[in-house]
């Protein structure tokens, strides 16, 4: 099969490569209908993180099932499938209590950017649509892979709901996607940071309500102007460097919440500064697992578009243009049609 292999910083290429096959009993084999390339895989590309040999890319997926193992009771080959980027049983405690991206079992799912994918615990990982979507729905069930899900924790853990004001630092994929789900959760007003125009007008059809151009201590500093001096009630950082987590803690009133699902890439926080700001942080890896359900039932019933966040869609074989792209920031988000 082809698929996606980084051999090092700004070194993409389209590869054959072995086909997956069932390793373990809880096992599925899925044929890919479309993949994506996301912010977290532009570290490795910038040289930000390690690129430890040749790495088969790719986390964010969706499609068909092909085989299943032994063991697998409720996937069935044929079903359309989403997943998420952490493979987990669904049934343990953690799990249980909703965040199977700490489960005790869990595994980082790879190599969705090519034909076919291997899903470890398909009976925990993987949801099936009712029936097969429709080719325009595939862009907004793919985006409920990650970032729709990573964006809807981000807002669950500002405690985004009605009557709110939520600002979100970041207008890549997963901070536009907040905006959406704060907006799903009832937030009155959204304060959506970005300093590009394309992402801002996104942002307002999402549900934004205002526009701070302003990084670092400006911006958080226009957030506390527009709200009487006081800060949003919810923040949603979704970058993941120092000055990203220092301007939504700088953002936030006090009580109020911060929802960091940016990649932390050497955030320090000041001890005395977070004691005196009573400000509640709450994120990390989202449990995308969680939510899919209800996304998947929202996309459905055509009640939210998250698919509007590809502004580009190649062919497998023109990975190397969509790294590129987003890298440039000529794209919010690539997808990959396979």
């Amino acid at each position: 099969m082809r698929g996606v292999v980084m051999h090092a910083p700004g070194d993409v290429r389209v590869e054959q490569r072995e086909d997956p096959k069932i390793l373990h009993p809880t096992d599925a084999v899925i044929r890919l209908s479309a993949s994506c390339v996301c912010g977290s895989d532009l570290w490795p590309y910038r040289g930000a993180e390690a690129v430890e040999g040749p790495v088969a890319m790719g986390h964010e997926y969706v499609g068909v099932v092909e085989e299943v193992g032994s063991e697998v009771r409720i996937v069935r080959p044929g079903q359309f499938v989403i997943g998420s980027f952490f493979a987990s049983d669904n049934t343990c405690e953690i799990c249980r209590a909703g965040y199977q991206s700490s489960c005790v079992h869990r595994e980082l799912v790879g190599g969705a950017q090519a034909q076919y994918m291997r899903v470890p615990l398909a009976d925990g990982t993987l949801v099936a649509t009712s029936e097969m979507p429709s080719e325009d729905l595939v862009p907004s069930f793919l985006a409920a892979s990650d970032v729709l899900g990573t964006g809807w924790f981000g807002a669950i853990a500002a405690q985004a709901g009605p009557g709110t004001t939520v600002a979100v630092v970041g207008d890549g994929a997963v901070g536009l996607l907040a905006v959406l789900a704060a907006r799903q959760l009832g937030a009155e007003r959204i304060i959506a940071m970005s300093r590009h125009e394309s992402r801002q007008r996104l942002a307002r059809e999402f549900g934004a309500t205002d526009i701070v151009t302003e990084r670092g201590e400006g911006g958080a500093a226009q957030v506390r102007e527009l709200t009487g001096g006081l800060g949003a009630h919810s923040v949603i950082e979704a970058v993941g460097t120092q000055q990203s987590m220092l301007q939504a803690i700088g953002s936030t009133r006090a009580g109020g919440h911060v929802g960091f699902v940016g990649i932390s890439h050497d955030v320090a926080l000041d001890g005395q500064q977070l004691f005196f700001s009573h400000v509640h942080l709450h994120g990390g890896p989202a449990p995308v697992r969680q939510y899919l359900p209800q996304l998947i039932d929202l996309i459905f019933k055509r009640e939210i578009d998250p698919g509007k966040v590809f502004d580009l869609a190649l062919p497998l074989d023109e990975a190397a243009e969509a790294y590129k792209a987003m890298d440039e920031r000529r794209a919010i988000k690539a997808l990959l049609r396979v």
